[in-house]
């Protein structure tokens, strides 16, 4: 599984700002009022030369003892206790405060692989910057700029070449099927209905699945893993330590999966952390089959209006099959079994190079790149990359000015000739010379 990396600091040292660079997005709100995160935020790492989850935390304020300083203390130190590695993050322009040794005593003894991160070095010589940072007795730390990026490659891949590679299993030769959603909307209700029995606990109370359950069965003559994960509660609701630490076992039976079900109640409107989920699902390239939950009993009108709900709120999932089933009296569970199947089929699909660059030499003939400048990107050829997500590079000329509408083109393209229902697709430009040019 991916290693965790968790972010700590007293408020307002640029952990968010951090965390916005080491994934590359701008999910975490970043502003000059101290506070503003005050749960843990999961993203992915795509600084470093190997994949890992990060986490934001909200301010560590140790001294204080009660109210929302308290409890953003607590759920970070939460997160240090699920972490692999920590970036403790201080502020060079402040220097070294009382707060920041009462942290770095408090991580101290958690165990943890522990690095220091100093923050807003900018135009600074760096041995200035961490001079008295020595002080905290965790080993050299390093310079950085989070917002201009200065020191953060060389960081992570610091902090990265010191944890331990564990080692993948091998692939599964079956499917493996994640099944997600917030707490009560029926996970456990329905992993017993894929397996035909109870092997789960199902009870309605929030919060009754602690961790992930693995599962074997075989259905139809086809064997299967299923993973029963612990629900994912709006922020702000996690109150329990264990179950807090179930939400990271959620996100990684996500990456674990070929195929996740993701379950929203069909009595309840679709919710922000129901698009957090769909969101991280989609980031992670896992092929989705959508259950809308609890249909049975609903009126015509409740109905539609779970329609509307979902096409406003979840219309970036438009890849996946939507199926509305009642998991406690089993309708419509056969039909999700169906697109499980085609989702993990398409998810695994090999895609010949002749049939992708035909693909692409007949797209580009309906309809052209756009001009950049005066030239226009030549796509000259298509090879697949990988699989779960199907990943399809394409090698030309200039594809650096290939505007993302034209990616997202191609991306329909390939998933209409190839019928990939279910799956997300990814396309890659490379520039350089065909290898296959100069082959008999």
């Amino acid at each position: 599984m991916k290693p965790t990396v968790v972010l700590v600091g007293r408020p307002n040292v640029g952990k968010s700002t951090l965390f916005n660079r080491l994934t590359k997005t701008r999910d975490a709100i970043v502003h000059d009022q101290p506070g503003l995160t005050r749960d843990r935020h999961y993203g992915q790492g795509r600084v470093g030369d190997r994949p890992y989850i990060v986490v934001d935390t909200g301010g560590l304020e140790p001294v204080v003892k009660e109210g929302i300083l308290h409890e953003m203390a607590r759920q970070t130190l939460q997160a240090v206790d699920e972490a692999d590695a920590v970036i403790l993050l201080v502020d060079a322009r402040t220097g070294l405060s009382p707060h920041d040794r009462e942290i770095a005593s408090r991580l101290r003894r958690t165990g943890r692989p522990l690095w220091v991160a100093v923050n807003k070095a900018e135009g600074m010589p760096s041995a200035t910057a961490v001079a008295e940072f020595h002080e905290l007795g965790l080993g050299d730390p390093a310079a950085i700029s989070a917002t201009h990026g200065d020191g953060v490659h060389e960081l992570m891949d610091l902090v990265l070449s010191e944890l331990p590679h564990t080692e993948d299993p091998p692939p599964a030769r079956h499917p493996k099927i994640a099944v997600v959603g917030r707490p009560n909307v029926g996970k456990s209700t329905l992993v017993n209905a894929l397996l035909g029995e109870e092997r789960v606990i199902a009870f309605d109370e929030p919060g009754t699945t602690r961790d992930s359950i693995y599962i074997d069965f075989e259905r139809a003559g086809r064997h299967y893993t299923v993973i029963d994960t612990a629900g994912v509660r709006r922020r702000g609701k996690i109150e329990a330590a264990v179950e807090k630490f179930s939400v990271l076992k959620t996100l990684q039976s996500i990456e674990d999966a070929n195929v996740v079900i993701l379950v929203v109640d069909g009595r309840d409107e679709i919710t922000d952390q129901d698009a957090h989920l769909g969101g991280f699902i989609l980031e992670a390239g896992r092929a989705l089959v959508v259950a809308v939950n609890k249909w049975d009993g609903l009126s015509e009108e409740a109905r539609e209006r779970v329609k509307r709900d979902y096409a406003r709120k979840l219309n970036f999932l438009g890849f996946a099959k939507v199926h509305r089933i009642s998991a406690l009296r089993g309708s419509g569970v056969p039909g999700l079994f169906q697109s499980v199947d085609a989702a993990y089929a398409a998810a695994m699909a090999k895609l010949s190079t002749p049939k992708l660059t035909r693909v692409l030499i007949d797209a580009v003939a309906k309809q052209q790149p756009p001009r950049a400048g005066f030239s226009r990107p030549k796509l000259r050829y298509a090879h697949q990359g990988g699989t779960n997500p199907p990943l399809i590079v394409i090698h030309g000329n200039a594809l650096s000015q290939v505007p993302q509408s034209y990616r997202r083109y191609l991306e329909r393209t390939f998933v209409e000739h190839f019928q990939l229902q279910g799956t997300p697709l990814r396309v890659e430009f490379k520039q350089g010379r065909n290898p296959y040019a100069e082959k008999d």
